[in-house]
């Protein structure tokens, strides 16, 4: 039970690689508010969680809307959620956005991508920033100075970042799913930097090609080069990204902040 008694947020919840960190999450004993923009998939999600005996809750969320994402700081208050101890962001336009050359890219497609998975990741960590701050110190110059055997840790709240290997290998014909996602590396270091001082931690997890709905796209020679190229020859499944985000977000991470962690089977090494 390493998330006991903690609150969890998390973007993207309704399926993949977010519904899997939902059900994790709830399975090592937090709370959990899986937020998506498929309204009736993430609410007969949580709904089916619940009568599984987790506490599980859905919230409608479109990352591409201001408004919208301003709606989980209203449900938060609005349920009693003063603190929140966790913050998946998952959600990204990845569906339909391969397969052309960056010549071959419209302007559209591309801001669309920019606008969710880059913009709609920081408005959701803006939104939950006064949630997220842990209590602090009144001198971390005295803790520095207390006796060094005996040890002290500040509580911290966590923030998990989900990227993509893509962005570090630099896959073709994906042009603004790799820059978004090489964003989202970048903003997740200064992220790192500015909220540590309210000991807030915030890293990153970069999976690598995984089966789930929003691959099916994928042309299966790209499926064939991840399998044989990766170090563990075999598909990415959602449950082998999840004790990654489990431990990023448990105490066990708690001086782990502005990393980002290749979760690929060694097709990138870090």
């Amino acid at each position: 039970m390493l998330l006991a008694n903690k609150r969890i947020v998390i973007t993207g919840a309704a399926r993949g690689l977010g519904r899997g960190f939902s059900q994790a999450a709830l399975e090592a004993g937090a709370e959990v508010l899986m937020c998506d923009v498929l309204a009736d998939v993430v609410h007969d999600q949580a709904e089916s969680l619940r009568e599984q005996g987790w506490p599980a809750h859905a919230l409608t969320v479109d990352l591409s809307s201001p408004e919208s994402i301003q709606g989980i700081g209203q449900w938060l208050r609005a349920n009693g959620w003063d603190q929140v101890d966790g913050l998946i962001n998952c959600a990204a336009v990845a569906t339909g956005v391969g397969g052309k050359t960056l010549d071959e890219y419209d302007p559209e497609l591309w801001e669309r991508v920019m606008t969710v998975n880059v913009t709609g990741t920081w408005l959701v960590t803006r939104e939950l920033f006064d949630f997220l701050k842990q209590p602090t110190s009144e001198s971390t110059q005295s803790m520095a100075q207390s006796d060094a055997s005996q040890e002290s840790h500040l509580p911290s709240a966590s923030v998990i970042n989900v990227a993509s290997d893509t962005a570090l290998w630099g896959a073709p014909r994906l042009m603004a799913y790799v820059a978004s996602k090489g964003a989202v590396l970048a903003m997740t270091r200064a992220m790192a930097r500015e909220m540590g001082e309210h000991n807030i931690r915030v890293n990153a997890i970069s999976p690598g090609l995984t089966l789930v709905e929003a691959t099916e796209y994928v042309p299966q020679e790209r499926h064939d080069l991840y399998v044989t190229g990766r170090a563990l020859q075999r598909p990415q499944y959602p449950s082998d990204v999840n004790g990654t985000a489990i431990y990023l977000l448990s105490d066990l991470a708690s001086f782990v902040s502005g990393q980002n962690i290749p979760v690929n089977g060694g097709f990138v090494f870090n």
